[in-house]
């Protein structure tokens, strides 16, 4: 294993990881943005207020966009495992 492969993979490894990441990290900033313009406009400051908004919209964008992330992350498991077969010591 080379020095360059183990680098292509880590970079790899993280862009899979930012990419499966990254529609229920953007649905959760989106819901909790517009709950706090919510809170700024209508003087309500309960801190309480934006868990359940965020948490159930991070549970649809996961419904939604799950089969693709199964997807996306099933394509890398088959590159990692060609990888794997074409190595030798």
């Amino acid at each position: 294993m080379t020095p360059d492969l183990v680098v292509q993979l880590t970079r790899r490894s993280f862009e899979v990881t930012l990419m499966l990441s990254a529609p229920l990290l953007i649905a959760g900033l989106v819901v909790g943005l517009l709950i706090s313009i919510f809170q700024a406009v209508t003087s309500i400051q309960e801190a309480t207020l934006a868990f359940a908004p965020k948490i159930l919209a991070v549970m649809v964008a996961l419904v939604i966009f799950f089969p693709w992330m199964m997807s996306y992350m099933t394509d890398f498991t088959r590159e990692v495992y060609a990888l794997i077969a074409t190595m030798r010591q």
